[in-house]
């Protein structure tokens, strides 16, 4: 037998830097969507997203800048004259807007829905999310079903038949059938969301608790709530801006006497077309609260959303 001529350490040394090198530049080669990313950093896509930006907020700007502008100014040009005549600008349009009973109350009676309305849904949705995450009852899984099929149950759907029982009941145009209403259809979404969110919390640290002596109130008072901070937040911020954006259910259900400010802003146009020195700063009011509530918890609402991704 012919005896194998073994390699040589110096070539097979060589060979094996060779083929590490061809696998690393393999690994190493940037895809086409890091690539990408990377460009996405440089300075002209940042100006290109800033821009973007701005041409999203110019109806915001324009609403803003119109409802400090006179009547008569606005049916000669547009919102864009203060850009060259500033001294146009005046506040009489809130002067008149704040001495309208029917749009100052009309913001009192959204605050009135849309404040309760959300903390329900936060209230009940923690609970039954808690429940069908870490509680053991006949039927969990299937009434969980049933709640994630509510979700695509659509709003119009209910509108004659919760109409009806809302007459027998005499809740048909208040603000708690409108509050209930909302409520019903918030908690679908609410459970849902917080479920999945309690279910990723470590067990071993709600089974310490349990050790220490500690109820599933106090568990979930102590523990659950505090670590699902991000997600409540986020689903008040949410149920928040629904309920005060609402138009349907408000113009079916509200008081006709008192209605939100969606609906008091539509009544407003459809009685008198020319009154834009009200309707500018109403619809401006009725979306800068939404804002100042965005603002205010953006970082619960980033949070939230991070943690909800990473899970």
């Amino acid at each position: 037998m012919t005896p194998t001529t073994p390699t040589p350490p110096a070539a097979a040394r060589a060979a094996a830097q060779a083929k590490a090198s061809r696998s690393g530049s393999r690994r190493t080669a940037p895809s086409p969507a890091a690539r990408l990313a990377a460009r996405a950093g440089s300075g002209a896509v940042r100006v290109f997203l800033v821009l973007a930006a701005l041409f999203w907020l110019l109806p915001t700007l324009g609403l803003l800048l119109s409802s400090f502008l006179a009547p008569a100014d606005l049916n000669r040009a547009g919102w864009w004259q203060v850009l060259t005549a500033p001294g146009r600008l005046t506040a009489d349009n809130y002067e008149r807007l704040l001495s309208n009973e029917t749009i100052t109350g009309s913001l009192l009676s959204t605050v009135a829905i849309a404040v309760p309305a959300t903390l329900l849904v936060l209230a009940l949705g923690s609970l039954a999310g808690y429940a069908f995450a870490w509680l053991e009852f006949p039927g969990r899984d299937w009434l969980f079903l049933i709640v994630v099929g509510l979700l695509v149950v659509p709003v119009q759907v209910a509108l004659i038949p919760v109409s009806e029982l809302f007459g027998t009941i005499g809740l048909f145009e208040t603000t708690a059938g409108v509050v209930l209403f909302h409520t019903a259809f918030g908690l679908p979404f609410a459970v849902f969301l917080l479920r999945n969110f309690f279910a990723e919390i470590p067990r071993e640290l709600l089974e310490a608790a349990r050790l220490d002596g500690a109820g599933e109130l106090r568990l979930f008072a102590r523990v659950v709530l505090p670590l699902g901070g991000p997600a409540i937040a986020s689903l008040g911020i949410f149920q928040f801006l629904w309920v005060w954006n609402d138009m349907l259910v408000a113009l079916v259900f509200a008081d006709s006497a008192n209605p939100p400010v969606t609906v008091a802003l539509q009544q407003q146009v459809r009685q008198f077309g020319n009154n834009i020195d009200v309707l500018a700063p109403g619809a401006f009011l009725s979306m800068a609260v939404p804002l100042v509530v965005f603002f205010a918890f953006q970082r619960q609402f980033v949070s939230g959303v991070m943690a909800g991704a990473i899970k």
